[in-house]
């Protein structure tokens, strides 16, 4: 069974700084028996990152549909795990408040860094909470999870204006603020591909003979570790050659 200090070892050995932007991707099931369980795990890394800025991924777009278009960041739950839902709610996070790709953010600039989300008009856009993860230089941790999981390059498509991946319309959700609902008209993922996401993965080959993300563990879990500005450099390289990179499973040239 792993303890808080096998954890924070883990972490070290990342090579990770306390100053950093870390955001993750997790799978709790993946590492393992954990003493204290899942808040153990947010200990470890709210902990070691007292310097630095801590994200999770809090999405709700399974649940705020145009049928079910009303987002209250307090209560929605997130659709993307165990962790992402305990730390939304943990003292001193903020939640931003796109209503379908929202992130949860713990440490330095907290606020600053989830302000505004409510007034994207897209998922992902370079504006918004997943483009300034290239701003900050962040790492993202593929915690036990693939890297088809990797949203940045949602975003990264988003910036690279890559056609067919979002709806032609935006759809009239409503956002809870501190001040009333508001409504915030934001298109939605859609391609005649289909979820584009599942051929992430098929660029971690690359990124990993560039440098731009490391094999690493945690616990049990077998993690990827990916430098965000390096991954962005080499993902709109690649689009630059083929704009419909991810419209099947042919890898890039390494």
């Amino acid at each position: 069974m792993y303890t808080k200090k096998d954890l924070l070892c883990d972490i070290e050995k990342m090579g990770l700084r306390p100053d950093d932007t870390l955001l993750i991707h997790s799978s709790m099931k993946a590492i393992g028996q954990v003493e204290g369980g899942a808040d153990t795990v947010l200990n470890a890394f709210s902990e070691y990152l007292a310097d630095g800025l801590l994200v999770l991924p809090t999405h709700t777009w399974a649940t705020v549909t145009p049928q079910h278009p009303d987002y209250d960041p307090e209560t929605e739950p997130s659709c993307v795990g165990l962790l992402t839902n305990l730390f939304r709610q943990r003292p001193g996070v903020v939640r931003s408040l796109h209503p379908t790709h929202s992130v949860a953010a713990l440490g330095r600039d907290a606020a600053g860094y989830v302000a505004g989300e409510e007034h994207c008009a897209s998922p992902c856009p370079r504006e918004g909470c997943w483009g300034r993860l290239y701003n900050r230089r962040a790492k993202i941790l593929f915690l036990g999870c693939a890297m088809r999981y990797n949203t940045f390059l949602h975003s990264v498509e988003e910036w690279s204006d890559v056609p067919l991946r979002l709806t032609a319309e935006a759809f009239p959700f409503r956002v809870k603020t501190p001040a009333g609902w508001i409504e915030t008209p934001v298109r939605r993922h859609e391609s005649p591909f289909g979820d584009v996401s599942r051929f992430y993965g098929k660029m971690q080959p690359l990124f990993v003979a560039k440098g731009a993300a490391k094999e690493t563990r945690f616990g049990d879990a077998v993690c990827m570790l990916g430098d965000a500005v390096a991954m962005a450099d080499i993902t709109t390289a690649c689009l630059r050659r083929n704009i419909q990179l991810f419209s099947d499973e042919t890898p890039p040239a390494i």
